[in-house]
């Protein structure tokens, strides 16, 4: 669970993902009086001034392309973010390695060094966490929908390795693959590791005819953070029953960072994505 400033100055991490969350959100002074959860989105990588006006609090952004040093490791790109997070009170909640879809984090020779590359940038963004995905190429599961042993075997020995850098750094790794909560559990309980976590996607996992709430429900305390999608839809006007959603994560008393990986329909970044923002402020109670 996450903690406030104050207990988090008392106490030593709690063995859940979202308390290396907070400690990353409440170091942030534009969050710090923010307690609970937080609304990010993936549109505004280049302009967190345009977050702002969408009301986000928060930015997930790339770490670039296949190079032998991701473009998140340049000191130059990196204070780019520094000074937009300053300048609007926009923060990082996350990074997101999009590549590994290509590259799978179990079997790519530079897996371990992308990843050690991004936790370091993580942390000096003050970035929560990571997602790192498992779709195309990456996938860990099989047609049968069972665990692809290599995989699966390799992610986890290396997820082992890079762990104790992000418990350093403050930062949780979260693991976006559309598993259930029973797959999910195996593979973190395998890695055992408070830093490493589920990154939930509500669309992928409705796509793949998974039962999301109740997947929420069973990862409670692993949850890294949670992407909110619904294909070419506004949220709550498509496939994804979000009323059963909200009541899963406040069953769970989940406080870590919504992130928006939404359409929009309207073309209209900004627009939609503050209508979007408006609409989990309601459905969430906040």
């Amino acid at each position: 669970m996450i903690i406030t400033r104050r207990d988090f100055l008392k106490t030593s991490a709690t063995g859940v993902a979202g308390t290396f969350l907070a400690s990353k959100l409440m170091a942030a002074d534009a969050v710090a009086a923010k307690p609970g959860i937080r609304i990010s989105a993936r549109h505004f990588s280049g302009s967190f001034a345009d977050a702002k006006k969408a009301g986000m609090e928060g930015v997930e952004i790339g770490v670039g392309g296949a190079a032998d040093k991701l473009n998140i490791t340049d000191p130059a790109a990196r204070q780019k973010y520094k000074d937009m997070i300053k300048d609007t009170g926009i923060v990082v909640s996350s990074l997101s390695m999009d590549l590994m879809n290509g590259h799978p984090t179990g079997t790519d020779p530079m897996a371990p060094a992308w990843l050690a590359q991004t936790v370091e940038a993580a942390g000096d963004l003050g970035a929560a966490g990571i997602l790192l995905p498992f779709f195309g190429k990456a996938h860990l599961l099989d047609e049968k929908k069972e665990f692809k042993k290599e995989a699966a075997a390799g992610l986890v020995s290396r997820l082992k390795e890079i762990a104790p850098a992000a418990k350093k750094a403050g930062v949780v790794i979260g693991v976006e693959c559309t598993l259930s909560a029973k797959q999910f559990l195996d593979l973190l309980d395998r890695v055992g590791s408070d830093s490493i976590g589920a990154y939930y996607d509500t669309g992928n996992s409705t796509g793949a005819g998974l039962d999301v709430p109740g997947d929420i429900r069973a990862l409670k305390g692993r949850l890294a953070m949670i992407h909110f999608k619904d294909g070419g839809s506004y949220l709550g006007e498509g496939k994804v029953k979000m009323e059963p959603v909200a009541e899963a994560l406040k069953a769970i008393d989940y406080k870590g960072w919504i992130v928006l990986e939404t359409s929009c329909p309207s073309k209209n970044t900004v627009a939609d994505c503050k209508r979007n923002g408006d609409y989990i402020r309601k459905l969430m109670g906040i």
